[in-house]
């Protein structure tokens, strides 16, 4: 999973970002079970699918202002 710069990002529609937010959201669940359970191999992928979260969340809501 590349993580995708913000200017990328503001080029999706709003459907695309938020289907996008929903696969990534899925993907943290599912590592943060096994980071419970054994060693991940790129422990760091956690914290750039968080991240990628954070900027399409901070997107959809400057577009929801204005």
């Amino acid at each position: 999973m590349a993580t995708k710069k913000p200017e990328a990002l503001r080029e999706m529609k709003n459907e695309d970002l938020e289907q996008q937010l929903v696969v990534l959201t899925e993907e943290r669940f599912r590592l943060g079970f096994r980071r419970a359970t054994e060693a991940l191999p790129n422990p760091i992928q956690l914290r750039r699918i968080r991240r990628e979260i954070a900027r399409i969340k901070t997107i959809l809501r400057e577009r929801a202002q204005g």
